[in-house]
């Protein structure tokens, strides 16, 4: 018997042209770097939003920090002034609290800007940038890509408007920044041309939780890497950064569950090696991840092993795109080998699909 091909494959598959068409399409938008950022988001647009926040901050040299909020946080109870542009990612536009999140900020006098898809609803809101169609698969791939793309432009806009103030290191990251984006769609394209993770999914199939860790940028990536090994592969997965993983959290870890590392593509202080040494340790199978390396060239850095499933190497700030990738695609294998659905999640089984549904999403 063959092994299922999922509408998810397809998605992941259609990433570097959709991620071509997007950065083509969008125009960074006209933002003030004077005044506060506030990106804001729910799930895996929140996670997105995260990396956006990183960006504005990095490629500012400090002189704008923005930060990310759930967007159910914002609506609820974040006070705004007016003086606040918010940035609200949501791919189909219509969910209850990044859409309240974006009223709240436009009835205050906020700039506000829509990051969404492309069938998504008119937005209460000044900008909308446009990202792509909707997903086939509930495991969400495509529409995170499609969004960072245009987050990206927002984040070089705002990070060009500080330029003349911001110094020659956040120029010089600006300028890196701007090369690797135009490379995007190639790195995307390579890494999707890796062989496909099926020996590291036997590894983890039925090890449960997983532990995903990363350090720095790719902390979000493990983020929304776990919320898809939920939704597709449904085994209980936490992503966690570098040194939460060391701290307090150790006292669950146990023989039986498994874990993803993200090799770092920065110095982290070796924690990243130490927190390997931990897992390895206390008999957690584990696996990692990292930047393809040249032909030529030694394991990633002292400390660290060479990598078991690679992604294309590129700016070090684009990292969030390609290293998502692997993810995906370990999503997949992992629902080929459990027999689980990540199309429609749970979406045609009860008690799921009743229990969900009466949820206003």
């Amino acid at each position: 018997m063959s092994s299922p091909r999922f509408a998810l494959d397809d998605q992941i598959a259609a990433i570097p042209a959709t991620v071509r068409d997007v950065l083509a399409a969008v125009q960074a938008p006209a933002l003030d770097p004077e005044r506060p950022v506030l990106f804001s988001g729910i799930g895996t647009s929140l996670h997105a939003a995260r990396v956006a926040a990183d960006w504005v901050t990095q490629l500012t040299g400090g002189r704008t920090r923005a930060p990310a909020l759930d967007a159910h946080h914002l609506a609820a109870r974040v006070p705004l002034t007016g003086e606040e542009q918010v940035v609200v990612i949501s791919h189909r536009g219509w969910k209850r609290y990044p859409t309240a999140a974006l009223a709240k900020a436009h009835a205050a006098g906020c700039l506000t800007v829509a990051v969404v898809g492309a069938a998504a609803p008119e937005q209460p809101a000044e900008i909308t940038l446009h990202t792509c169609g909707n997903e086939t698969a509930g495991t969400f791939s495509v529409s995170y890509l499609a969004s960072l793309a245009a987050l990206a432009r927002v984040a070089a806009g705002i990070a060009t408007a500080t330029a003349p103030a911001a110094g020659g290191a956040a120029a010089t990251a600006l300028a890196a920044f701007s090369a690797g984006l135009a490379r995007l769609p190639a790195d995307l394209a390579a890494t999707v041309a890796e062989p496909a993770p099926i020996e590291a999914a036997r590894r983890l199939d039925g090890r449960e939780p997983l532990l995903l860790i990363g350090f720095g940028v790719d902390h979000p990536t493990v983020e929304e890497a776990a919320l898809k090994l939920k939704e597709g592969s449904w085994l209980w997965t936490e992503g966690l950064s570098v040194e939460f993983a060391l701290h307090g959290t150790p006292a669950v870890y146990r023989p039986g569950q498994g874990a993803v590392v993200v090799l770092p593509g920065e110095d982290d202080g070796g924690r990243t090696a130490e927190a390997l040494g931990l897992l390895a340790k206390l008999g957690i199978e584990t696996v990692t991840l990292g930047a393809a390396p040249a032909a030529a060239a030694p394991a990633t850095a002292p400390g660290l092993p060479r990598a078991d499933i690679h992604f294309a190497a590129t700016d070090s700030l684009l990292r969030p795109f390609t290293a998502i990738v692997p993810f995906h695609r370990l999503t997949a294998e992992l629902a080929r080998l459990r027999g689980t659905d990540p199309d429609t999640l749970h979406g045609n089984r009860d008690p799921w699909a009743s229990a969900m549904k009466a949820i206003q999403l």
